[in-house]
């Protein structure tokens, strides 16, 4: 998990980071001025710059995850196994229960762990996929638990939500690290000669703020996904039944350690999830004996 979670963190920061260096290199300080910071202008440039990464982000969700996961979408025009028929009916089952007029798409990756996500930039725009190692490892009852949690991550409408988050999140650290940056080079370089501060100077101070703010950000991010997580949680009981989600979820327990580490990058969107203590405050998902447990106290 720690592998996984340190590229959620390097993802978000690499969206800062990729947006603030470009601005740098092409001279765009609107915000200063010859008496310094003009702190709306700033917040303005923040703002839109912030939420324009994330919404890129969620734009090119869908995409990314099927290029970067090998995820074959499952054509329903198509011959199918009884499997593949069996995932899309699920699907669509669960969509027409929430009121989602357009269907998902429904893929599935290779790989022998045991996992599914869901993501894609709004409700009629999804994808949903499962592992083929879920297929070979959960019987029916768990893998519509699954589908179900995956269902209500679209239904609730988490990829938008996230995505704003990441936005407000990206807007304040772009924000304090350029007045923090600001600051310190003031200190450091002074009056000298009354020439002012150095862009240059000011950009890379900017850069190792952004660093530091970005990773603090995480945690307030990792939180709200583990919030969301638990949500999905309820969701998929009440489309599955308490029974099949819990059912889902323990068989997950037992199959925890067929994660595939080569696909880091997707975690955020996984149902499964565990952490070390150390890494706790960076998990994007509750252990799973909490989620069991707080399902169990619903029935």
């Amino acid at each position: 998990m720690t592998k996984r979670v340190f590229l959620f963190i390097a993802v978000n920061i690499l969206v800062v980071l990729t947006i603030s260096l470009s601005l740098n290199l092409l001279g765009l300080h609107s915000y200063l001025t010859e008496y310094g910071i003009n702190y709306k202008a700033l917040l303005i440039f923040c703002s839109f710059f912030g939420f324009l990464g994330a919404f890129i982000s969620l734009a090119m969700s869908r995409f990314a995850a099927k290029a970067f996961m090998g995820v074959q979408v499952i054509v329903p025009d198509q011959p199918m196994s009884h499997e593949e028929q069996f995932l899309l009916n699920t699907v669509y089952r669960y969509a027409q229960d929430c009121g989602i007029s357009t269907m998902p798409e429904v893929g599935i990756y290779p790989g022998n762990e045991v996992n599914a996500f869901a993501t894609g930039p709004g409700k009629n725009s999804a994808l949903v996929a499962v592992s083929q190692g879920l297929l070979q490892r959960m019987d029916k009852k768990a893998i519509e638990g699954v589908l179900a949690h995956e269902m209500a991550h679209i239904s609730n409408g988490d990829m938008v939500t996230m995505t704003l988050l990441q936005g407000v999140v990206n807007t304040f650290v772009m924000f304090f690290a350029r007045i923090a940056a600001w600051i310190v080079a003031n200190a450091i370089q002074g009056d000298r000669e009354n020439r002012g501060v150095s862009y240059l100077m000011v950009s890379l101070l900017t850069f190792v703020f952004e660093l530091f703010l970005s990773i603090l950000g995480s945690i307030l991010v990792a939180f709200f996904s583990r919030m969301r997580e638990f949500k999905a949680d309820q969701g998929g009981a009440a489309l599955a039944g308490t029974p099949k989600m819990i059912h889902a979820l323990e068989s997950l327990r037992q199959t925890i350690k067929l994660i595939d580490p080569s696909h880091p990058g997707i975690a955020t969107l996984k149902i499964s999830g565990n952490s070390s203590r150390l890494m706790k405050l960076l998990a994007t998902h509750p252990d799973l004996e909490e989620r069991i447990a707080r399902l169990k106290n619903l029935e």
